[in-house]
């Protein structure tokens, strides 16, 4: 276990430990060919400590302290990948849970080591891929090893010349897609058949991200982020320096729109099995049909189209990948996933009582419609509910903001700040009921405009407590609503008075008021239902690529040069 120690410390670059050990001189043929000796023959005698103490070794030899240059050194290497692999294919009632974590963890570290080329590489993550299912060490070696991956490319997420390195080729990325869709898919379907206790189980272990899923996240990421966040270098404006950027910038799109692709498909398959088992519970009978249903949306925010898709839909709608072939391509895959997330976020939606109640219509109402207009049979026929039909949509805004000083005030503070609600024809302040200060002198003015030169609206200052002036500016600090014109006012506060020593705290709390841009907050909501949500996102989303496809190709500087001679009556 020292040694185990020794290893997790060494892996933080930001340790004195690692510097030294990355010093030290690479370790002999001879030595690791003892180790090896040492493990085959606690492999012959079944020595699970000597083992794992050996698995341990080979984790710290591996980083710190062998470089194969030799035909020697790589013939030790072979035989060192033997007996791992050896160890990694035994069946698991021969080897432990531990041993085989170690023997996962071993090659990993060494991988570079045991596999220098990257076909080798590519060919090894190619086995664990397409074999994980059907072997539980090949599983666990493919999860470590993504793992490793994903931390590796988040660490290095805007950009290094180890990226290629980390980011797998298309082959390998289709191959880990496949294993996340079929893992979203076997999460949604448990909702519907595992047993009761099984259920609540699931429900407290999501939404973790399993080692594929994680990966893949870190991936997007990385091809996002330096797509969207990284600008170019201002300073250096030579010639060669933006055509690599664009090459560069180029390269990631197609990158993206590769992604994009394989994910969009991905998401329509598993959106496909979470409609057909919603719709199989909404049909079922068994007792804790509700609380299923209930708990799809928290299983589905752990699938790919909680982990992926929302982060995907959020980024495409930046300037910079809202282009006439991302629309093009993707267009056809994003109405398929607006009807199936639309549909289903419906189908749920009608399970809910509060929906039930608002199309739900009694014996009066039926016989009422029964005695409609043809005309007027005809329409209401074709209406139907939406999936948006009875919910409200989040409004931060309505939630107003919150303006306040310290509590309490102190000597000679002074206090000043705007708001601006654009598009607001008035704005609401409603104070807070604790409002004082200690002299009606002391107080607050509040201007309709950016600044205190703007229009005065109203002052306030002093308490109805018993300290100081004990009388109060006008008719006190407001109860009621106070209303404003426009979208801007301006609060100032002035503390002018030296503190007394009687006056306690809630003589001199300040003041505290919440700004709205309507009259009270019914509106504001907390949050849509995840599949209301991500129905609403990919409705946008197309919108806004098919206004991209409507405007077709942007005008190229030919064609501005042009403009007067195709606007000539001669053509």
């Amino acid at each position: 276990m020292c040694i185990h120690q020794l290893n997790l410390l060494a892996a933080s670059n930001n340790i004195p430990i690692t510097n030294f050990l990355g010093k030290q001189h690479p370790i002999e043929a001879h030595h690791l060919s003892s180790i090896c000796d040492i493990m085959e023959k606690a492999m012959v005698n079944g020595d699970t400590c000597i083992i794992r103490c050996i698995l341990v070794v080979f984790q710290v030899v591996f980083k710190f302290f062998f470089s194969p240059q030799t035909e020697r050194n790589r013939d030790i290497v072979r035989r060192s990948g033997l007996l791992l692999w050896q160890l990694l294919m035994a069946p698991r009632d021969q080897i432990c849970a531990e041993i085989q974590k170690e023997v996962c963890l071993a090659i990993s570290s060494g991988l570079n080591i045991l596999y220098p080329g990257e076909v080798e590489i590519n060919n090894l993550l190619k086995l664990v891929l397409t074999e994980g299912e059907r072997n539980s060490g090949l599983a666990q070696l493919r999860d470590v090893i993504l793992t490793n991956l994903a931390e590796q490319l988040q660490n290095n997420r805007f950009g290094s010349e180890d990226d290629e390195h980390y980011r797998l080729n298309d082959e390998l990325l289709h191959y880990i897609l496949k294993i996340v869709v079929r893992e979203s898919c076997v999460l949604i379907t448990k909702c519907q058949t595992v047993s009761k206790e099984d259920f609540q189980r699931l429900l407290s272990t999501v939404p973790a991200a399993s080692s594929c899923l994680r990966y893949l996240m870190a991936v997007q990421n990385h091809l996002l982020s330096n797509t969207i966040l990284i600008k170019p270098d201002e300073n250096d404006d030579s010639d060669s320096s933006l055509q690599g950027e664009t090459l560069k910038v180029q390269e990631l799109k197609t990158s993206i729109l590769s992604l994009a692709t394989q994910i969009l498909t991905g998401c329509d398959e598993v959106l496909e099995m979470l409609q057909q088992v919603t719709t199989a519970l909404i049909n079922s009978d068994i007792s804790d049909r509700e609380q299923r249903l209930k708990g799809l949306e928290q299983i589905t925010k752990a699938t790919m189209l909680g982990h992926l898709l929302p982060v995907l839909l959020t980024s495409l709608m930046h300037p910079n990948l809202q282009t006439l072939t991302m629309a093009d391509a993707l267009m056809p895959q994003l109405v398929q996933l607006v009807l199936y997330t639309s549909q289903t976020a419906l189908l749920l939606k009608t399970q809910s009582p509060v929906f039930s109640e608002l199309t739900s219509s009694p014996t009066g109402a039926s016989e009422q419609k029964g005695k409609l207009l043809p005309d007027e049979r005809m329409l209401e026929e074709k209406e139907e509910p939406g999936f948006l039909t009875g919910l409200k949509i989040p409004a931060p805004w309505a939630a107003g903001k919150t303006v306040e000083t310290v509590h309490p005030v102190r000597d000679n503070y002074k206090f000043k700040e705007t708001v601006h609600i654009p598009g607001a024809r008035c704005l609401y302040l409603r104070f807070d009921n604790r409002c004082s200060s200690q002299y009606d002198y002391d107080k607050l003015v509040i201007y309709a405009g950016p600044n205190t030169n703007s229009r005065k609206v109203a002052e306030y200052g002093g308490n109805t407590l018993g300290y100081g002036s004990r009388s109060v500016l006008g008719t006190g600090w407001p109860k009621d609503l106070v209303k404003v014109e426009g979208d801007t006012v301006t609060f100032s506060f002035e503390m002018r008075s030296g503190r007394e020593h009687n006056t306690p705290d809630k003589a001199m709390w300040g003041f505290a008021c919440t700004v709205r841009a309507q009259e009270s907050s019914e509106d504001v909501s907390g949050g849509l239902p995840f599949l209301v949500d991500l129905a609403l996102g990919l409705s946008v989303l197309a919108c806004s690529m098919l206004r991209i496809l409507y405007n077709g190709p942007e005008i190229t500087k030919d064609e501005e040069t042009c403009q007067e001679l195709l606007r000539s009556k001669l053509l």
